[in-house]
Formats: C-alpha cells, sequence, structure tokens
C-alpha cells in the first residue's frame, strides 16, 4: 500500500507525508516539471516528473495506480478515472471520494463550467482552512483505522 499524490496544488502533500511515515507508508507524488523541488523529502517519499501540460499528470497517475494505493486528489475527473483502480481517494478536504458522490460532483462541476461560458459568474472553492487540513488529517486517519492499518509510531500528526 502506498500514497500517490496529484502534487500539482496540493496543499496537504506535508500532511499525508507524516500519516505515511506514522503508518510506515511509502508516498509518490507525481508532479508537473513545473513544479520540481530540490527540497529534501523523507526516504519514504519519492517524485516523478511530467512533461507540462494538460491533464498530463493525471494520465501517469493513473496507468500506474494499484488496487491497494489511496490517491490524494483535488480533480474530480481524476479521481473518476481511479475510482475502480485504487483502494480509495481522497480531496484535500478530507472528502472521500465514491461511486456514490462523483456523479454528482461531476454535475455540479459541468453546470458551473457552463454558466461561466454563458457569462455568469459562479462562487469558486472557498478559501483552503487550517480546519480543512485538519479534517483531511481525521479523515485519512480513520481511513486507516478501519481498514486495520496499525500505527509504526506513535506521535499525532
Amino acid at each position: 500500500m502506498r500514497i500517490i499524490i496529484d502534487g500539482d496544488g496540493c496543499p496537504v502533500k506535508q500532511e499525508a507525508i507524516r500519516l505515511a511515515e506514522k503508518y510506515g507508508l511509502a508516498v509518490k507524488i507525481i508532479t508537473s516539471i513545473a513544479h520540481y523541488t530540490d527540497k529534501a523529502y523523507p526516504e519514504n517519499v519519492t517524485f516523478q516528473y511530467v512533461d507540462k501540460g494538460s491533464d498530463r499528470a493525471d494520465y501517469v497517475i493513473v496507468a500506474q495506480l494499484q488496487p491497494t494505493d489511496i490517491l490524494i486528489t483535488q480533480d474530480y475527473g481524476l479521481a473518476s478515472l481511479a475510482l475502480v483502480k485504487c483502494q480509495a481517494i481522497f480531496h484535500q478536504t478530507g472528502l472521500r471520494y465514491t461511486t456514490e458522490n462523483i456523479d454528482y460532483l461531476l454535475s455540479n462541476r459541468y453546470l458551473a463550467q457552463q454558466s461561466r461560458k454563458a457569462g455568469h459568474k459562479t462562487k469558486g472553492p472557498s478559501p483552503f482552512t487550517k480546519e480543512d487540513r485538519q479534517k483531511f488529517c481525521q479523515q485519512l486517519t480513520t481511513f486507516f483505522q478501519l481498514i486495520g492499518l496499525p500505527a509504526k509510531k506513535q506521535e499525532d500528526v
């Protein structure tokens, strides 16, 4: 089992990495070369850089997902493609994407796009908050507990 992160614009990378360390999981961050970093990361974290371009990282992610993987992404389209390929998918706010909610999310996104094309203003996403960050950590931890994954380290995230 490993955590795969859609690295383009993901604000919870550090939280996911800390949780992965706590539970003894590998982390793979797949991101555009435009987001290259030489920052030092723990040994359990690897990066894969892809060429710039719309959805390039998404296609690489989908191709590499394994049934036991956990994906973290804010991209509804990627989530919809990945639902049948991995164990669980989480949004940065802690929402778990499921077959029950993905159609609703995609429909709302489509309707907002159509409204913008027609010249109407739509409400964008709410600013990412400390509470969102905490909820993400809580939801991922709860998921690990539900599947019976034992913590390797006891410190809090």
